[in-house]
């Protein structure tokens, strides 16, 4: 089955692009990036923190299948309402670096949108080494729920 969160990886390049049409309205695309609530539903995790705003922050934190407890952080440094959000992104103890996460917004139609990140690594090896991971199933697992619970809000 293809994947809706398409993930573009140039050769030698240290950054990703990731796109994700979505049949919701712009607002409620951006409205499930923003509140706690929603973050929690559709990325599985528990927000500890959320400061949407211009060097706000975030804390999230998840625990896996064995009971340990798996924290990410970052700083907000872009915040335009229904726009875009650019923002720090840190797994903390693990061996990947801080990337830098550019989220853009828009609608293409009344009733349907789109986003676009724009993830920046350290190095290729990084960014490479991401890729081994089951990270672009995750993503589209993830925009799925986020989907399919923000379309109830409609």
């Amino acid at each position: 089955m293809e994947l809706k969160t398409k993930v573009h990886a140039e050769d030698n390049k240290q950054e990703l692009k990731i796109t994700r049409g979505f049949e919701l309205p712009l607002e409620l695309l951006f409205k499930a990036y923003i509140e706690p609530e929603l973050v929690e539903q559709w990325m599985g995790t528990k927000v500890l923190k959320l400061d949407n705003r211009k060097h706000g922050s975030y804390q999230f934190e998840t625990t896996d299948p064995k009971g340990n407890k798996h924290g990410f952080n970052g700083t907000i440094h872009e915040f335009l309402p229904n726009r875009k959000i650019t923002r720090t992104f840190e797994m903390e103890n693990t061996p990947f670096p801080v990337q830098l996460e550019y989220l853009e917004f828009e609608s293409t139609a009344e009733n349907a949108s789109k986003l676009t990140i724009h993830i920046v690594y350290r190095s290729v090896d990084d960014r490479d080494n991401m890729l081994k991971q089951p990270f672009a199933q995750g993503l589209n697992m993830a925009h799925n729920r986020l989907e399919e619970i923000v379309t109830k809000l409609k």
